[in-house]
């Protein structure tokens, strides 16, 4: 196929432009553009010089001033600069446009993200669905990559090698797109059945969400020690990642890390990852990891929010950890948790404040449980039944004369129980 995504090369040069819109902008500092230069990082590329915009009105050409765009153009003519990466989505003719006049690689702020998740991406579901967004994203601007072919040679009543080019290219992404939608309905159907057996046996599951580099696989690895990978770079991880923790009560718990988050998540990345992002929405309880260090730590909270409603799970129960309080200043972290009583305040890196959210999970997840010890008859298994379907059964041991069962009780289960209760409590 001749029409190709665009790619950043290693150690590519980038010019790059921001605006100073104002949700991008955060105690006078333009949050937004230094997360592209992260961005810009992460692709691999090398952020050597850029602009930031005041514009208020949009170029329909260029989206910038055609000035600008000739400033652009003799900076990176200069500077031997290969591309200019915009921190906004560009429209395909804009996108021709700017390649035409700066004569350099044009990347928007959709085009990088999907680079850095093609770059990321390890297992072969991460790569169908990497694939399928890029694919979706590229199909609209076919049109505009082969005008200039079809202006060149075409003639009247005759159809350009830019026209065939453009028909050939459509039908092969098509096909292509049918496929990769066939293998990712596959694969949610394989998740489907793994979380069912996930109930069968009674496992809470809480799903880990979080602005991309929030410290998501950190906490992690430093409460199960799992083998996943952490680098102090945006999207370090995207493939789900499921580990078993037992708390110091005893319950068991799934804990489920998905893909990290990011302000302007593209639709088109949401849509291709509903088949990962669903271990979200089917899980019992949120762990909401923040960056307490953040400038931008209200944003980054919102940002989180916005994709959560956008696959249906900003309604499930949520707690709130703000992480990286081991950077803050005595006084910032007094001051963070005076402004948020109801969350936990927490360093994934030194396994701190780990006592307090397991406590703030655990009301989260059965605040009118109790927990109680019983002896229950041979013949009371039915009863039984009903703890583990309705309650949260920690252990059960045969004996001869009585069944041993260590539960969360439900409030609706505590007369039934009632008479089988041991007098002494477990804590």
């Amino acid at each position: 196929m001749d029409a190709q995504f665009p790619t950043i090369d290693d150690c590519e040069q980038a010019f790059l432009v921001g605006f100073n819109s104002k949700e991008n902008v955060v105690a006078g500092k333009n949050v937004s553009y230094d997360e592209l230069k992260s961005l810009t990082v992460t692709a691999g590329a090398e952020p050597v010089d850029g602009y930031i915009s005041n514009q208020r009105t949009i170029n329909p050409a260029f989206y910038i001033g055609s000035g600008k765009v000739v400033e652009i153009a003799e900076i990176c003519k200069r500077k031997e600069i290969h591309a200019v990466i915009f921190d906004v989505d560009l429209s395909p003719a804009q996108t021709r446009n700017l390649e035409k006049s700066i004569e350099v690689k044009i990347i928007d702020r959709t085009t990088l993200i999907l680079e850095i998740f093609a770059q990321r991406a390890r297992t072969n579901e991460g790569k169908v669905q990497v694939e399928l967004a890029q694919l979706e994203y590229l199909l609209p601007r076919l049109t505009n990559m082969w005008t200039h072919l079809s202006r060149q040679y075409g003639g009247l009543r005759t159809r350009g090698p830019g026209e065939k080019q453009l028909e050939s290219d459509k039908r092969m992404i098509q096909t292509r797109i049918r496929r990769l939608n066939d293998l990712l309905s596959t694969i949610r159907k394989q998740r489907a059945t793994q979380r069912k057996r996930r109930k069968k046996v009674h496992l809470p599951v809480i799903g880990i969400v979080g602005y991309t580099n929030a410290g998501k696989s950190t906490f992690l690895h430093s409460l199960t020690n799992a083998d996943v990978f952490i680098e102090d770079k945006l999207f370090a991880t995207l493939d789900p990642t499921t580990r078993l923790y037992q708390f110091p009560t005893g319950e068991k718990f799934l804990f489920v890390d998905t893909v990290g988050f990011i302000r302007n998540l593209p639709h088109k990345l949401v849509e291709s990852f509903k088949a990962t992002l669903e271990e979200t929405k089917e899980a019992d309880v949120l762990l909401h990891i923040a960056d307490a260090s953040a400038t931008d730590l209200d944003s980054q909270i919102s940002a989180v929010d916005s994709v959560l409603k956008e696959i249906g799970a900003e309604k499930k129960p949520i707690l709130l950890a703000l992480n990286k309080v081991d950077v803050l200043s005595h006084k910032a972290k007094k001051d963070l948790q005076t402004g948020n009583e109801n969350a936990a305040i927490i360093s994934a890196k030194y396994n701190y404040g780990f006592a307090e959210l397991f406590s703030k999970l655990r009301l989260i997840m059965r605040p009118d449980d109790k927990r109680i010890k019983l002896h229950l008859p041979p013949h009371k298994s039915e009863l039984l039944s009903k703890l583990y379907k309705h309650g949260k059964v920690i252990s059960v041991e045969y004996l001869d004369e009585y069944i041993v069962v260590d539960a969360f009780v439900p409030e609706k289960l505590i007369d039934q129980t009632r008479r089988y209760k041991v007098k002494k409590k477990v804590t």
